[in-house]
């Protein structure tokens, strides 16, 4: 087994496949975090947090990879495995340790860097299948959102996709649109389209969270009052642990 993953080996995945590990190491981190705030905590023990950080790391993968008709990458190199696992268990570890205004700030900064990765896979994964564009962007969205949509679901939350927030799904979509027009209309070199999109959607999403901009939401129905939870906004979680600690 240990000779089977070294023969793997990370640099026989490509740029792609390296760029696709790191979004789903990040986004197991990013989820075995979720599963411990308090709106979706659930009692979980600790096989139910790790499940819940692959749900998040490789979850949006899969889907991806499904759709294309694609063996999932995860079933096929154990290093997803292995390292959602790493992830998962450094979470717990910070999560033990931390207070939770900063591990406020910590998930909110992670899950800006992770989500452009996801995005720009899944829109390279549709090209490569030969599907058009518009079903790139739709695929880049599927990839880097379903695993938050796994891990609400089964939080019995509602998913994020569908209530306000810091631009979750269209900062994929243009992430994703903004790497096929560098790569294949304007000719860039993959490497290059790929940390330009990165950049933009990392930081459209740092600026979204560091301003508090979110999702537009039409007026609600006659008769109905709902009332939504304060959000802070990236920076005052750590801002107020630095303070604390002073």
């Amino acid at each position: 087994m240990t000779m089977q993953i070294l023969s793997i080996g990370l640099v026989t995945l490509g740029t792609m496949g390296i760029i696709d590990l790191i979004a789903a190491t990040t986004n197991a981190f990013n989820g075995a975090l979720l599963a411990r705030r308090p709106d979706h905590y659930r009692n979980f023990t600790v096989m139910g947090i790790i499940i819940m950080a692959y749900f998040g790391g490789i979850g949006g993968g899969v889907l991806r990879d499904v759709l294309v008709s694609k063996v999932p990458s995860p079933l096929v190199n154990p290093w997803y495995l292995i390292l959602c696992f790493a992830a998962a268990a450094l979470a717990l570890l910070i999560e033990y340790n931390a207070t939770a205004k900063f591990k406020d700030g910590l998930f909110q900064f992670m899950t800006a860097f992770s989500l452009p990765w996801y995005a720009i896979v899944g829109a390279q994964t549709a090209v490569d299948a030969k599907l058009g564009y518009v079903a790139a962007i739709i695929i880049g969205v599927i990839g880097t959102t379903g695993g938050r949509y796994l891990i609400d679901v089964t939080c019995n939350v509602i998913p994020k996709q569908f209530v306000r927030g810091e631009f979750f799904v269209l900062t994929a979509a243009m992430t994703a649109g903004l790497y096929l027009v560098l790569h294949f209309s304007l000719g860039w070199d993959q490497t290059l389209a790929t940390a330009g999109a990165f950049l933009f959607g990392f930081g459209f999403r740092l600026t979204a969270q560091a301003l508090g901009w979110e999702e537009w939401e039409p007026w609600e129905p006659a008769g109905v009052k709902t009332s939504e939870k304060t959000r802070e906004k990236l920076g005052e979680g750590l801002h107020a642990e630095f303070e604390r600690d002073k």
